[in-house]
């Protein structure tokens, strides 16, 4: 994968999460991702075609991704539940849309389908693409969030 990939979905991370949820999100050192077990407690996944293809999640831990939707919505939740998956399939498109913009400024045109939510402990994700992903780690007060990107030209 190549590393040109890599910051514009670190930059609209932290750029959607500040903006939206009020949050300042600290990034970790990306790592490389052999398997298909989530980081996280829920994800989002989308799919991207184009001048790149592949897929990009996001995989919130329960304690982050509660406090993300009660400052996004002024909503306390106490679990996981249909709000809570709908704010991540509206965060994974969020994020997915403004990296797509920026690189669309580095001249490469990608589209996305609809995202996926998955829920559960020790849920996978199945990237479009086979071979590993790049992580970018999160850390938050009230807990980590995860991209996964896997992406080639």
């Amino acid at each position: 994968m190549n590393v040109i990939f890599i910051n514009p979905f670190l930059e609209s991370a932290v750029k959607v999460l500040s903006t939206m949820a009020f949050i300042n999100p600290v990034p970790g050192k990306p790592f490389l991702h052999q398997d298909k077990a989530a980081c996280g407690d829920v994800s989002g996944i989308i799919g991207l075609t184009g001048m790149a293809r592949g897929s990009m999640a996001i995989s919130f831990s329960t304690g982050s991704i509660l406090k993300i939707v009660k400052n996004m919505l002024g909503e306390d939740h106490d679990a996981i539940n249909r709000d809570i998956c709908d704010a991540v399939g509206e965060l994974t498109n969020m994020v997915s849309g403004d990296a797509r913009k920026r690189l669309e400024q580095e001249g490469l045109n990608i589209a996305a389908s609809i995202p996926t939510v998955i829920a559960g402990r020790d849920h996978v994700i199945t990237h479009i693409l086979p071979g590993p992903s790049i992580i970018i780690p999160f850390n938050t007060e009230d807990g980590p969030f995860y991209v996964d990107v896997c992406l080639t030209e």
